[in-house]
């Protein structure tokens, strides 16, 4: 039997530094909600998703059920293993790899979703249910290719199951209900058609991407890409050694994650950006402040800085930002340090007053 191809190394690719932060900050907290990338293509994009699914850890699962259920954390199960752990029974476990599901643009919802047998449940009296993608990916990477020329209607459930961590099937009066946490990933090029503002806003983050621009960084480009193709296997030895470093950083990350604080002074930097720079709704600032806590965890911090929150705006907020038709926002970075850098000050000068008012009354 051939042996299977080896991926193209996550570390191999040169450049587009602000993608593989935000694919890492996904890896890290599922939560962010996803990242879409949009760019033109040859740019990679597919490259560094199927790359960044390998350095994922490996994860226990429930053998023979068909959600990945985690054998140890029963709010995190479906309802069948929840129900087999309260009877008693030792449930069957193995571990295995983090999963990649690639969703086929011409999916049909119930390929997607899972298909419910209502003649069997009408029958027999009980529920049927095929599990579709949503359950595959569940505890993995659902990895999205062309999202823009999806129906609106799939992506709309696409995302309420990714920010619910639970996906529903309902037919005729008959529901179902599986885990479905994964981290989304989409890819598009805005050439072919862009998204809908209301399903852009539901991506915890954005990222533009276009090709290299400098002939040292396409020339590493062309290096590195004939050697893989010339010998993968070979290729990918070479990169093991920042592979393994890399999805270590990913496992400490996480680990620590749990313990970065968000301060209130945090929050009404968040506030301030969102306000002044016209964002509407509050989804932005949630995505601001997970992004950052995330990057302060991937930095080996338990704080907030500046810059954690700064980085974190610069891929949450231009696609949030109000826009004119057919025009295109860019986020003025100088303008988000200004603002960032009064409201730290205008907080430190109140802490100030606060403290100073506090000294005089203990003097008096």
């Amino acid at each position: 039997m051939p042996t299977e191809r080896p991926i193209y190394p996550f570390s191999a690719l040169v450049g587009q530094e602000r993608l593989k932060r935000a694919l890492i900050l996904n890896a890290i907290n599922p939560r962010i909600g996803g990242v879409l990338i949009r760019g033109e293509k040859g740019t990679a994009k597919s490259t560094a998703v199927r790359g960044l699914a390998r350095l994922l850890p490996h994860i226990t699962v429930v053998a023979d059920c068909p959600y990945s259920c985690p054998p140890d954390r029963p709010g995190a199960m479906c309802a069948s293993c929840n129900a087999r752990q309260r009877s008693g029974e030792d449930l069957p476990t193995v571990e295995r790899s983090t999963r990649l599901v690639e969703l086929p643009v011409a999916a049909s919802e119930d390929r997607v979703v899972g298909a419910l047998d209502l003649e069997h449940a009408l029958t027999e009296g009980q529920r049927r249910f095929e599990p579709g993608l949503l359950a595959q990916a569940n505890r993995g990477l659902l990895y999205v290719d062309e999202v823009n020329l999806l129906d609106d209607h799939l992506v709309d459930v696409l995302l309420d199951a990714a920010a619910m961590g639970v996906n529903t099937v309902e037919r005729e009066g008959i529901s179902v209900s599986h885990p479905a946490r994964f981290i989304l990933v989409g890819t598009m090029n805005p050439e072919e058609g862009e998204l809908r503002p209301q399903l852009l806003d539901r991506f915890g983050l954005v990222v533009e991407i276009s090709g290299i621009t400098s002939v040292a960084g396409r020339v590493a480009v062309i290096e590195r890409r004939m050697g893989y193709d010339a010998n993968p296997e070979d290729f990918a030895g070479t990169w093991q050694e920042e592979e393994q470093k890399l999805a270590q950083q990913i496992a400490t990350a996480r680990a620590l994650l749990p313990a970065v604080r968000i301060t209130r002074r945090d929050m009404a930097a968040v506030a301030s950006l969102s306000l002044d720079l016209g964002v509407d709704g509050h989804r932005a600032d949630l995505a601001i402040l997970e992004t950052a806590r995330t990057h302060a965890a991937w930095a080996g911090r338990t704080e907030l800085s500046v810059d954690d929150i700064r980085l974190a705006a610069e891929l949450a907020l231009p696609h949030r930002m109000r826009r004119q038709p057919f025009t295109e926002v860019k986020l003025d970075e100088g303008r988000v340090s200004g603002i960032l850098e009064r409201v730290n000050a205008e907080y430190q000068d109140a802490q100030d007053a606060e403290i100073g008012s506090g000294e005089k009354k203990k003097n008096n």
